[in-house]
């Protein structure tokens, strides 16, 4: 079986302007921003929300991902959700590990409670209409890995399949994935398993994919400013040479990402969120720290676009 290649959720990055893109060069399914279940309860007609819950046509699987700690609540959310025909899957955040998530017993936090964790993916598989996945770390810190136990219980509870990345939550992002971990919970379920943690190229993928045995890869920072990863690890699933994208292919990929962006969101929003976009975009590129502190600056859209075609112009003169 063909291994699948994701977009993982990124909190404030993958909306569906960045999915689309990804989406285009090879990426098989994404997964949205986190939404919180009890936000939605309380609010789902709200600007932030309905933001959060958009689907662009074109995005061919598009999987919901909700977050919350109290198992009636995820329910609700999952089973209104799955119903309104827009997704294709529910995954259930429990692996997020920023503090004010963690902290408060939601994401990663719910590794420390997995009788929660528990009731949780039982209502929600119950409650849902559609597939449910889980999204994990490899547990709380060091001395707690419960991974295994967590993806058995997982499966127990009839979900569909589990995302595991490397790393406890207490490391954050920091040293290495640990992929021989990720390949025991392969071993250890009969559901499918998606690996993710440092895959930054299709060297990468394709390593992990071997090593493993996993059913398909997650790339998160890999796809920051680079969404021909997917179409890199595509290339060389097939036996082709992964090619590089051109500074002219960089800067035309930053444009219309942008112009995707003006033409949905407010401008001074749109101006603000494709400046770290921007910065990824020109990751490698000469002289690229100075520039992105000069488009940091910038507050017209017109100004930046002039910045990017020059540095493509002076480029093709030398």
């Amino acid at each position: 079986m063909t291994p699948t290649i994701q977009l993982a959720p990124l909190a404030g990055i993958t909306d569906w302007p960045f999915r689309l893109l990804c989406f285009e060069q090879g990426c098989d399914c994404a997964t949205t921003e986190m939404v919180s279940a009890m936000g939605y309860l309380c609010a789902p007609k709200q600007q932030a929300t309905v933001s959060l819950l958009t689907r662009a046509p074109g995005e061919p699987r598009l999987i919901l991902q909700l977050f919350g700690k109290e198992p009636e609540l995820m329910a609700r959310a999952a089973a209104e959700l799955s119903a309104c025909g827009r997704f294709d899957g529910i995954d259930l955040n429990m692996g997020c590990p920023a503090h004010k998530v963690a902290c408060s017993g939601e994401g990663s936090g719910l590794m420390r409670t997995p009788e929660v964790a528990r009731r949780i993916m039982e209502d929600v598989v119950r409650a849902s209409c559609l597939p449910v996945t889980v999204k994990c770390r490899l547990g709380w810190d060091a001395e707690h890995i419960n991974v295994l136990d967590f993806a058995r219980m997982a499966e127990d509870c009839g979900v569909a399949g589990i995302a595991v990345h490397g790393r406890t939550r207490q490391q954050m992002y920091a040293g290495e994935a640990d992929w021989d971990m990720i390949a025991r919970v392969k071993q250890h379920v009969s559901i499918p398993v998606i690996g993710n943690g440092d895959i930054f190229t299709a060297e990468d993928a394709l390593r992990r994919l071997r090593e493993t045995g996993v059913d398909g890869v997650m790339i998160a920072r890999g796809a920051l400013g680079n969404p021909w990863i997917f179409h890199q690890i595509q290339d060389a699933l097939s036996g082709r040479s992964p090619c590089q994208p051109t500074l002219r292919e960089k800067v035309d990929m930053a444009l219309r990402h942008y112009d995707m962006l003006l033409g949905w969101k407010p401008e001074h929003v749109a101006v603000g969120e494709m400046r770290k976009h921007i910065g990824w975009y020109l990751h490698g590129v000469r002289g690229a720290a100075q520039l992105r502190a000069q488009i940091n600056t910038m507050n017209d859209p017109a100004q930046v676009r002039d910045t990017l075609l020059n540095l493509v112009g002076e480029a093709t003169e030398e």
